[in-house]
């Protein structure tokens, strides 16, 4: 009997599944492997204790596994394909094949196919791929640089948006919220917060901005509709790219917890398509990547 494991490392949680040539035989769940958010250290403790949770739920010997796809956030980094070639390989047996956790995301939508995917959740990226196997990509170099419409960029934009206010003397519950949450006791500790290096984590700002929002904030409102937009930008680049290749009218899938979660933002990306790049359909429901690292392992292990 083959068995295949599955695992998609994200930017926020990391998951696995392990399964035979039929069916899932057991899953385990915990928090980021990504090195440049935990560490080295703490990644290695999370990936053992998920890998022995999903033995112990399965009672199978990860040594007998046949094949492994393991999608990485960020294995472009030298260090983080050195990671897990290391780790995983070490705790596993049978072949290894590692990608990057949109690679796995793209193939749960297409199976191998033509698409264009959309991931916004802690970070953002838009990768397509044509008939040919080629891949056009847009955004997606972290928050430093682009990350446009992911929940980074969502949670800086709204407090962002939060002083702009202030400074205006417009009335918003966004900075008031992220005082709250943050647990400071005035605006210059917020100040001081926001700039420290390392920076706050706003990617958890963005249940509050959601919240503001469904509560009629205009300026939440308005973050929000931009992420979308921005997200609708990075989609329409990656159509040209594909069009000017040859490819014609293409899907597109859409995976994270912004696009998953956030209802505003997701019909402002798609509305925004409508205009710049009609020939893109927006496939309804989002996918699970972990799905694409499974067809991948049961793929190369044939």
């Amino acid at each position: 009997m083959n068995l295949f494991l599955a695992i998609d490392a994200g930017g926020t949680k990391t998951r696995c599944l392990l399964a035979d040539d039929y069916q899932i035989l057991g899953r385990a769940v915990t928090g980021s492997v990504k090195l440049m958010r935990v560490g080295e250290t703490e990644a290695t403790v999370r990936l053992q204790a998920m890998l022995a949770e999903v033995s112990l739920k399965t009672g199978i010997d990860l040594k007998k596994v046949t094949q492994t796809c393991a999608g990485l956030s960020g294995l472009t980094i030298d260090t983080v394909r050195e990671w897990g070639e290391r780790e995983i390989g070490s705790l596993v047996g049978g072949n290894l094949l590692l990608t990057g956790d949109e690679d796995i995301a793209l193939d749960a939508a297409f199976r191998g196919g033509p698409g264009i995917l959309v991931i916004a959740g802690t970070g953002a990226a838009v990768l397509g791929r044509a008939a040919d196997g080629t891949l056009y990509r847009a955004g997606g170099w972290g928050p430093a640089i682009s990350d446009e419409g992911s929940g980074f960029w969502i949670g800086q934009e709204a407090l962002r948006a939060g002083f702009w206010a202030k400074d205006r003397d417009i009335a918003s519950a966004l900075l008031p919220e992220i005082v709250q949450l943050w647990g400071a006791n005035s605006i210059g500790e917020i100040v001081e917060m926001a700039n420290a290096r390392p920076g706050p984590d706003f990617p958890a700002l963005t249940p509050i901005v959601a919240q503001c929002a469904e509560a009629g904030d205009e300026l939440a409102i308005a973050v929000l509709d931009r992420a979308g937009v921005e997200l609708a930008e990075q989609v329409a680049l990656v159509a040209l790219k594909m069009k000017e290749s040859g490819v014609g009218s293409v899907e597109a899938a859409y995976t994270g917890s912004v696009l998953e979660h956030i209802a505003l933002v997701r019909s402002s990306m798609i509305e925004a398509l409508k205009t710049s790049s009609p020939e893109v359909t927006v496939i309804d429901g989002a996918v699970d990547a972990l799905e694409g690292a499974l067809w991948r392992a049961r793929a190369a292990g044939k």
